[in-house]
């Protein structure tokens, strides 16, 4: 697969990858629906993925796409796809805000043609040169090994300080519930 990503025929790699980013961004803007769905019926998922995927729905991450969107306009979700990590954000935040779907779309296919442009000219041949030149270098491999650690304690070290948290009381009809 990665051969074809990497110098596959751009008349076949361009529309696959204009495919696959704009079901990637259509299926994020429906789990912001759905989830702000959940929370208007006042439903909450007991236990599994369908928590996880709410807990992050619900989170700081979506928050800064909902803000941006708020900031800028439609005008964010078409550049959001020009970065990583700010696109899911901002899909996410689109479909929380349960924008429509017609003016969703119409602000999310530029973005997915720029995005599709980009890696099926430079962008997997730039990831895939860089890979090839670190693994081949034994400074190379201990740099992707201190990346892979310092990530994976990242994220022992928040998951643990949320765990750690305290629980914020709210007053709801004069009842005191968890936050």
């Amino acid at each position: 697969m990665m051969d074809f990503l990497t110098e596959g025929p751009i008349w076949l790699l361009f529309p696959f990858l204009t495919v696959v980013v704009f079901l990637r961004a259509q299926g994020t803007y429906w789990l912001g629906r759905w989830a702000t769905s959940l929370a208007v019926r006042r439903i909450t998922p007991a236990e599994g993925w369908r928590t996880r995927l709410l807990a992050w729905l619900n989170g700081d991450a979506t928050d800064q796409g909902v803000a941006a969107i708020h900031r800028w306009g439609t005008a964010v979700i078409p550049f959001s796809f020009l970065t990583v990590g700010f696109q899911t954000m901002v899909n996410a935040g689109a479909g929380v805000l349960r924008m429509p779907w017609w003016k969703y779309t119409l602000a999310m296919i530029p973005g997915c043609l720029a995005w599709a442009t980009i890696y099926s000219t430079i962008g997997f041949a730039v990831w895939g040169a860089m890979l090839a030149a670190a693994a081949g270098s034994p400074w190379g491999i201990a740099g992707m090994v201190a990346t892979a650690i310092i990530v994976a304690a990242t994220i022992v070290v928040r998951r643990r300080r949320r765990a750690a948290a305290p629980t914020r009381l709210t007053v709801v009809d004069g009842e005191a519930k968890a936050a």
